[in-house]
């Protein structure tokens, strides 16, 4: 087939999707596959909501677009004060983007301006993590950590300094208790920021659960209360990437409810407009943004799409039917479930090296040898593999490679929509199992 279209891999023409229901999508083929990974992800409510679609329709037919230098609109007003309701204590505007990288991007530029307005301008560095991934657009890129994704544009990057991860199946010393090891790594973070001049750093960011690149990292206990510490301390901010793991997606709206701290900033996406509408946020804390109002009286960036009316139509929906359905409530219960199937199918696994996850996210690392932890060859490209496996089986997972150093290590994310049932979980536990061992096994 022909296309015109700059697909992703060039070599390989994806099948056409054509219709969506629920947790299923139909190509032009006539073939079903269960998303089990939302997209990437994204699809919080599955496919074809019915109160989204009319909420979208409605919004069109009232108005479709306005340009934020010139208006504002009923419905980003309705949305941004949905979002503040539910957000952690502090937080008092929502900024609207076109997605997670656009959010990332705006909230790094945010914490420099805060910056700027308070009479700090000598901060300038960002902390972030090894393996963390912020986003693709150069700025994102520049504070993510993950080697393969930034190595061909390593010339067009900004500074930035990574520090470990927390990644206890892999970094937590033996003897070492959880806590231990997060107030080890807490005290990283306070060395480096030492290093580097506390009066030079802006802030430290991290992704709360990490996502697609580590393969849904859940943080030790104490991990983040310990990190919160560290930058009040030194006068830094705390920037949580929740563009893959909030919205929901582990259980609570925001994921780092869980781990009790309040961010300076948050960055949002995906499960904020369910894959309705490309839409994103960042969740700004009161001070961060009075100190704007009380300096330049603005904030110095901007996008043509900011506060699209159709995609906060959609996402407002999105988020009344969470609130209305107790769908959080349905991700915990189907969450236990989920895990409880995986542990079962895959717990003892040969090649299986660790479970890990919340609610509806979770992540399976895959081994060479269980004993050493030793990953396979990246050369076999497993991850790939698992992915053509999977699909032909009509299963969507989010499968990845370089999981532990950015080359070496392979994972599968899995983030199946809220409404998914008890069955549709049975389901895709066991075409995953058996696309794991078809491609172990060729």
């Amino acid at each position: 087939m022909t296309t015109h279209v700059l697909h992703r891999h060039l070599h390989h023409h994806p099948p056409v999707a054509v219709t969506g229901q629920g947790v299923w999508l139909t190509d032009a083929q006539g073939r079903r596959y269960l998303d089990a990974s939302g997209g990437a992800a994204v699809s919080c409510l599955g496919h074809g909501h019915p109160d989204v679609l009319a909420a979208m329709h409605a919004q069109i037919d009232r108005l479709a677009y306005a340009h934020t230098s010139f208006f504002t609109t009923d419905v980003a007003e309705a949305l941004a004060d949905q979002l503040v309701k539910t957000a952690p204590a502090g937080i008092s505007h929502a900024y609207f983007v076109s997605g997670g990288s656009e959010a990332m991007e705006a909230a790094l530029k945010m914490a420099r301006q805060y910056f700027v307005e308070t009479g700090q301008p000598q901060r300038s560095r960002f902390i972030a993590r090894r393996q963390s991934y912020h986003g693709n657009t150069l700025g994102a890129l520049s504070i993510g950590g993950n080697a393969w994704r930034r190595a061909p544009f390593a010339p067009m990057l900004i500074a930035a300094t990574h520090v470990s991860p927390c990644y206890p199946y892999r970094e937590q010393l033996p003897g070492e208790t959880a806590v231990h090891y997060g107030l080890r790594l807490a005290e990283e973070l306070d060395q480096t920021i030492v290093a580097l001049g506390a009066d030079s750093v802006i802030a430290f960011v991290a992704e709360t659960v990490g996502g697609a690149t580590a393969g849904v990292l859940t943080p030790v206990p104490g991990y983040f209360r310990a990190v919160r510490e560290v930058c009040d301390r030194h006068g830094v901010l705390l920037i949580l990437d929740e563009v893959m793991c909030g919205m929901g997606r582990t259980g609570t709206l925001h994921a780092c409810e869980q781990e009790g701290v309040t961010p300076d900033l948050i960055a949002i996406a995906k499960g904020l407009g369910g894959g309705y509408q490309p839409i994103g946020a960042v969740l700004a804390q009161a001070r961060v943004v009075d100190a704007m109002s009380d300096g330049s009286g603005f904030f110095q960036h901007g996008h043509t799409y900011l506060g699209h009316p159709v995609a906060c139509a959609a996402s407002l929906a999105v988020q009344q039917v969470i609130e209305r359905d107790g769908l959080l409530e349905a991700v915990r219960a189907r969450g236990a479930s989920f895990e409880a199937m995986l542990r079962a199918a895959l717990g003892e696994h040969a090649h299986v090296g660790d479970i890990r996850g919340r609610g509806l996210f979770w992540g399976v690392e895959l081994v060479q040898d269980r004993a050493t932890k030793q990953p396979f060859d990246p050369s076999r490209r497993l991850h790939a593999r698992i992915k053509a496996e999977a699909m032909a089986a009509g299963l969507m997972l989010y499968p990845m490679g370089g999981t532990v150093d950015g080359r070496y290590g392979d994972h599968v994310l899995l983030a199946p929509p809220f409404i998914v049932s008890d069955a549709e979980l049975a389901v895709i536990v066991e075409r995953f199992a058996a696309a794991l061992d078809r491609s172990i096994n060729t």
